[in-house]
């Protein structure tokens, strides 16, 4: 039994179907303070089997403790916690007591139970601005917001966990940036309020919820002078956290980006998208956000190397997946 921390999210409801179609038992704990449950009714229609699923939060120790002994979980996936860069600078404290404090309570319980396997979501944010590219695992660590600050910082108290107690084994998965959506269009990214991400923004102005899509520079040294990220599809970061999963079969702390080793840029993605909708993606350039960076790239030679996995998706089927999702469900989970 696996259990999977902020399960009902748009990376944790891929992640459960990876599980389910390889055979795992799967028990969900989400506080649903950003996702729907609704999409763990649609995991399992999709997957064709049920799942466990306890509303609460990663701070209740007890309660994670008691999920613990009572499925007879064997590893645990992280996937829990607050994510958006610009709020984390607006509400530091309410990032570390949720991301930061939520980790220790669960590392906590899994330590009562004998739980010793976890994955840990973590970000490509806890690199910084880039002193090269691409960006490999021994790039210099140095996020530039409380977010990427929190990731950081539960890295460290997992490698010092494994340091005091080395039975532990433990995963650190680097994202880049997930796009896309489940083939089927039943599952996808459902933002609450103004979305983080920019390719369910620019979704949003292909169905008409926003009149255009604000594209901050178009100054950097780039070949089209808008930034670049390295966007991977959510199927394939999901298949990542399975083949991380049965990597972790002999103690140690393994850390290893997830991306796909090339870029795109906002322009670029507009045009993708606006061939898988064949809606006009209207925009208009404002000024450079404070932080952002040229380029962001995965170097993901370690992931191919080690767990023989690599990213499978284009950028074009990322965008035919989300237009397909967004078509289906035009106000997301919201209106089920």
């Amino acid at each position: 039994m696996i259990l999977l921390t902020g399960g009902a999210g748009y990376i944790g409801t891929h992640v459960c179907i990876a599980l389910l179609d390889a055979g795992f038992d799967v028990v969900v704990i989400d506080n649903l303070c950003n996702s729907n449950r609704a999409a763990l009714e649609r995991v399992e229609a999709i997957c064709g089997r049920p799942l466990a699923f306890c509303c609460d939060d990663i701070r209740n120790e007890d309660a994670i403790y008691h999920v613990l002994r009572t499925y007879g979980v064997t590893a645990v996936i992280h996937l829990a916690g607050l994510k958006a860069v610009g709020d984390s600078n607006v509400h530091p404290m309410t990032y570390y007591d949720n991301n930061v404090v939520g980790t220790m309570r669960l590392v906590s319980a899994m330590k009562r139970a004998d739980v010793k396997t976890l994955v840990f979501s973590s970000s490509a944010t806890v690199y910084g601005a880039p002193a090269y590219l691409p960006l490999d695992e021994r790039h210099p660590l140095a996020p530039t917001n409380p977010y990427g600050r929190t990731k950081l910082f539960i890295e460290e108290m997992l490698k010092d966990l494994h340091r005091s107690e080395d039975d532990w084994r433990i995963g650190i998965l680097r994202y880049f940036n997930p796009a896309g959506a489940h083939e089927s269009g039943l599952i996808g990214e459902d933002p609450i309020g103004v979305p983080n991400n920019l390719v369910p923004l620019v979704a949003q102005v292909a169905i008409g919820k926003r009149a255009k899509l604000r594209i901050w520079g178009d100054d950097y040294d780039t070949p089209d002078g808008t930034g670049i990220r390295d966007f991977i599809h959510v199927v394939d970061l999901a298949a990542g956290h399975l083949s991380v999963l049965r990597h972790l079969e002999q103690p140690g702390v393994f850390t290893v980006n997830l991306g796909t080793g090339s870029g795109s840029s906002v322009l670029e993605v507009v045009r993708a998208f606006e061939a898988a909708s064949g809606r006009s993606i209207p925009y208009e350039i404002a000024e450079r956000r404070t932080g952002d960076v040229a380029i962001c790239c995965a170097d993901p030679t370690f992931a191919q190397r080690t767990l023989d996995w690599k990213s499978a998706r284009s950028l074009a089927q990322m965008c035919a997946d989300h237009w397909h999702w967004q078509l289906m469900n035009p106000d997301g989970y919201r209106h089920v």
